[in-house]
């Protein structure tokens, strides 16, 4: 495990560019953490580190984006208002989890058990203590 302390919304991006640098295809990262703690940032950052220059905004109501332009495809998922898990199966999420492109997953605890062994947890959390953009980002390898 590692803990990375973010201070700006400008280090949880950098923090997803420097992943999606670093990522390799079939890479899956389970997202979590509250809503408005820098879920979107954060993806936004993994796609530049993956070179996709399209707009990325979080998949709320659609539950899967893809993003084709990159060095690797992201598959963008949240799964916040998914009834049930099975509903993955329907759109061939092992497709996804399986394929040769990187999967991110918001409030991926809701689907643990539908998931992969080998995908990366990454847990943001503030502290408003530390300061109102102070976030503590657990990276579980």
């Amino acid at each position: 495990m590692e803990i990375v302390e973010s201070f700006s919304p400008e280090d949880t991006f950098a923090l997803g560019v420097k992943l999606g640098a670093e990522a390799r295809p079939g890479q899956i990262y389970m997202l979590n953490g509250d809503l408005g703690v820098g879920k979107t940032v954060f993806t936004q950052g993994l796609a530049r580190g993956l070179h996709i220059d399209e707009p990325v905004s979080s998949p709320t109501f659609t539950i899967l984006q893809e993003y084709e332009s990159g060095r690797l495809p992201l598959y963008h998922f949240d799964v916040y208002r998914l009834g049930e898990p099975e509903e993955l199966e329907e759109i061939g999420c092992d497709d996804y989890f399986f394929g040769n492109g990187v999967c991110l997953i918001e409030w991926a605890e809701r689907i643990r058990e539908w998931i992969p062994d080998g995908a990366i947890t990454v847990i943001i959390e503030k502290d408003l203590e530390k300061g109102f953009d102070y976030r503590r980002i657990s990276l579980i390898f």
